[in-house]
């Protein structure tokens, strides 16, 4: 059905990526990643550096992977009209899983040094849409925030 609904919107099959071997949690949240860090008009290398890191630790991808995952997070990035399709994949998750996707958006729109008004929107939406309460997102924030300040 989510396949059906993203068509009608125009946008790529979240789960097209299977042919590569991603499922849909590993797409939504690659593509949550790319939206996240091409929200303020400049998708830098450090962002996209941040962006393979991230999901290397967190899904335990080969380089290769990560490549073809962010690869197709961004074509399919491109043609997104609205982000829901991509955070339905994402609540299925446990509550902690959640927060760490969470955790992983922080650290991208944060790589560059600067919060924009959209950026931060962008993951106040996200936590209500994937079930993270609003205090447990700006945890998770503060979280990133340290670990970055301490680096």
């Amino acid at each position: 059905m989510l396949n059906r609904v993203a068509r009608w919107f125009g946008g790529k099959d979240i789960d097209g990526a299977a042919d590569a071997g991603f499922d849909e949690v590993r797409v939504g949240a690659a593509t949550l990643l790319v939206e996240a860090a091409a929200l303020d008009g400049d998708f830098s290398d450090e962002e996209r550096q941040t962006i393979a890191r991230v999901l290397t630790e967190q899904f335990t991808l080969s380089p290769e992977e990560v490549a073809s995952l962010m690869a197709e997070a961004e074509r399919i990035q491109q043609d997104a009209v609205e982000i829901s399709r991509f955070t339905r994949a994402v609540k299925s998750l446990e509550e902690a899983e959640r927060v760490q996707i969470l955790e992983m958006l922080w650290e991208v729109v944060l790589a560059d040094g600067e919060l924009h008004a959209y950026e931060a929107n962008l993951l106040r939406r996200v936590g209500g849409l994937i079930y993270v309460s609003d205090r447990e997102n700006g945890e998770a924030r503060l979280r990133v925030k340290a670990r970055l300040d301490g680096e």
